[in-house]
């Protein structure tokens, strides 16, 4: 199966080079057919200029975007621009919180029928490292606040892939950077599978967990239910 991934990235250098070949080590091994499209945000730490370099070697292009636009349009615009023979379209995060090595059990999802495969926390074999007792308790709030809406544990996740057709037509409108929230919430990809991995803290850069984010998922939360109540009456 043929897919694109996108990486949102704002002052990422520190880490990209190594996400980059270590993605294409993966691909490699375990004869995957990805594209890799990185998203910039203008990062004055010159992170684009460093994907640019390496789109010689390997399979990564970069948007250049002309400025910090936001995470989940990030992953939208480069969703727009990914080579129109990717049957999926999958999100991940730049600073290595997210275990590349389930990738290929992502794709495998996928090719043996499931229309959504989700990098998740919170099933068995799951986990989180390196994080504040308080920033799991908000983790796993925001989760069961949007249980309603799915039957997927990790509704939070930001590493997924889904079959591009499950999206087309689908009017993405997030707010904030739960990309994840909205496509699993709105796409029609009927079998969802959660695959375990363990979450571990970025190790360069800086969280994008604020207080602002939390309000704005919780806006995201008051749409997608409105959405749902307006639909159903």
């Amino acid at each position: 199966m043929k897919f694109s991934i996108v990486i949102p990235t704002y002052n990422e250098s520190g880490g990209i080079e190594r996400l980059i070949r270590e993605l294409d080590d993966v691909f490699k091994a375990n004869a995957l057919d990805g594209e890799i499209i990185v998203v910039d945000d203008n990062s004055p730490d010159g992170t684009g200029a460093i994907v640019d370099r390496l789109a010689t070697e390997f399979p990564v292009r970069c948007l250049h975007r002309p400025g910090k636009l936001g995470l989940s349009s990030g992953v939208i615009d480069g969703w727009r621009i990914a080579r129109p023979e990717s049957e999926a379209l999958g999100a991940m995060d730049a600073d290595f919180s997210h275990d590349i090595a389930i990738l290929p059990k992502l794709v495998r999802a996928l090719e043996d029928g499931y229309g959504l495969a989700v990098g998740s926390r919170y099933v068995r074999g799951g986990g989180i490292t390196n994080w504040p007792w308080k920033r799991i308790v908000t983790s796993k709030v925001a989760c069961a606040l949007a249980q309603p809406l799915t039957r997927i544990k990790d509704i939070t996740s930001g590493y997924f892939l889904v079959r591009r057709s499950a999206i087309e037509g689908v009017a993405l409108d997030p707010i904030g950077f739960k990309i994840g929230l909205e496509v699993i919430a709105k796409g029609h990809y009927g079998k969802a599978l959660e695959v375990p991995y363990v979450f571990t803290d970025r190790v360069v850069g800086e969280s994008k967990l604020n207080n602002k984010e939390i309000v704005n998922y919780l806006k995201q939360l008051r749409k997608l239910y409105a959405g749902r109540i307006f639909s159903s009456s």
